[in-house]
């Protein structure tokens, strides 16, 4: 059982259902999963560039990232069905919890100027999505040797109800959401 995990069952889990009233411990709000995603437009006409985003997402996941390729042809874009346009990674159990500690106590905190995180991010059933601008800011990464920084999303996806219960969970994690 990971810190952050542990944490979460001795102190997080017992003051939300104490705050929010819960009868049941099933209605405590948890975290299903986390979903990692690289979008990358030029890599349909570059193959380097989609190589070098997997191995760096499988790097800071500690999981083989898989390659999402385009549903239908865009003339616009000079996409066709079927090209590479970025690659993605769903974490679960003790590799979720282990990311996620990383995210908040590394990664977060190495980000330049950095205020606190917006909470627009909820999408109204307590899923929270966070983009972040350069993927350099994770340890597993050296700076020097990241050609192009590629920006990237990551949607962590809880069994809350609603944004209130959502966002509550992940200030008692501690995402340092803005004030």
């Amino acid at each position: 059982m990971t810190r952050l995990e542990k944490e979460y069952r001795e102190k997080i889990a017992p003051g939300l259902q104490k705050e929010f009233g819960y009868k049941s411990v099933m209605q405590i709000p948890g975290i299903e999963k986390v979903a990692l995603n690289i979008g990358l437009g030029a890599a349909s006409q570059n193959n380097k560039l989609m190589e070098e985003a997997v191995a760096e997402l499988t790097a800071i996941a500690g999981q083989k990232a898989i390659v999402t390729r385009a549903r239908k042809s865009i003339a616009a874009f000079k996409l066709r069905e079927g090209m590479p346009i970025g690659c993605r990674v769903t974490l679960r159990g003790p590799k979720m919890w282990d990311f996620l500690d990383k995210l908040l106590n590394f990664a977060l905190p190495r980000v330049r100027d950095f205020r606190g995180i917006p909470d627009r991010g909820f999408d109204g059933r307590g899923n929270f999505t966070l983009g972040i601008k350069e993927h350099t800011i994770f340890p597993e990464l050296e700076v020097d040797r990241v050609d192009n920084p590629k920006g990237m999303n990551i949607t962590i996806v809880t069994t809350a109800a609603s944004d209130k219960e959502g966002k509550q969970l992940l200030e008692q994690l501690g995402m340092p959401f803005r004030k």
